[in-house]
């Protein structure tokens, strides 16, 4: 009696043992590349699966989108100019069979494969156009990354470069080309300015030239304005036309 309790125990500790090793509960997110004897029979998923112990034996795959943090690296960009850069990858498994099948390690080698291309792409641009076009650095990252990682089953959906790091005497030199660019601006600003101001003076001018009667109700205007702020002296304009005649006049005596 005691070696058949013994051997129905036996059984019963085997049976679980099995049902344990064949049964298997997927979460939503999760997938399960099954391989018989060694070869891929297909992916299970999600929810209850069963598995046929030592024959068969199953990887589970992520689906959720993971966030890598590329770690810093050191650029040259086109115009010889050394800086550090670090920036973050959003990607996800589309295709479990390949990330699994295709690649090693599909996590170690995104990594490794955005290090590269982040020095690649970046070191093709100037400074100027890594401090001002991240939008346009991090789409094209992201276009060859995306490119490289779909025989992964790989799915790289964002790049954001996070810092870009200049030594401080570099940043000096940015700083007192920034003024000066400022300045220049200011500059042209003024002498539009001023280009405008002298145009409309010239237009003014014109229009007075061709109604003399305009250019005394000008004198009027503006001896009223004088008058108003209550000036102890005022000048009063000479006429160019009288100054002609005057001249004229001495030189016929």
């Amino acid at each position: 009696m005691f070696i058949d309790l013994s051997f129905y125990a036996a059984i019963t500790i085997l049976v679980l043992v099995f049902l344990a090793a064949a049964i298997k509960i997927l979460r939503e997110y999760e997938r399960g590349v099954i391989f018989t004897l060694g070869r891929f029979t297909g992916v299970k998923g999600p929810g209850l699966i069963i598995i046929i112990p030592f024959i068969q034996q199953m990887v589970r795959v992520d689906l959720r989108t993971r966030v890598l943090d590329v770690p810093t690296q050191d650029v040259i960009s086109h115009d010889n100019v050394s800086v550090q850069v670090n920036a973050v990858i959003y990607f996800r498994v589309i295709d479990p069979e390949r990330a699994t099948i295709q690649v090693e390690d599909f996590l170690q080698a995104t990594s490794q494969l955005a290090q590269t291309t982040l020095r690649s792409v970046l070191g093709k641009h100037d400074l100027d156009e890594m401090l001002s076009e991240r939008d346009k650095l991090n789409n094209d990252i992201q276009e060859i990354l995306d490119t490289q990682t779909d025989a992964w089953g790989i799915k790289v959906a964002n790049v954001e470069i996070k810092h870009v790091d200049i030594d401080q005497t570099m940043v000096r030199a940015i700083a007192r080309q920034a003024e000066a660019e400022r300045e220049r601006r200011a500059k042209i600003i003024n002498a539009e300015g001023e280009h405008q101001a002298a145009q409309k003076l010239l237009d003014a001018a014109e229009i007075l030239a061709k109604c003399p009667e305009a250019m005394q109700l000008r004198y009027l205007g503006t001896l009223g304005v004088i008058a108003g702020e209550k000036n102890s002296t005022i000048v009063f304009p000479f006429p160019v036309e009288a100054w002609k005649f005057l001249a004229g006049f001495e030189e016929h005596k």
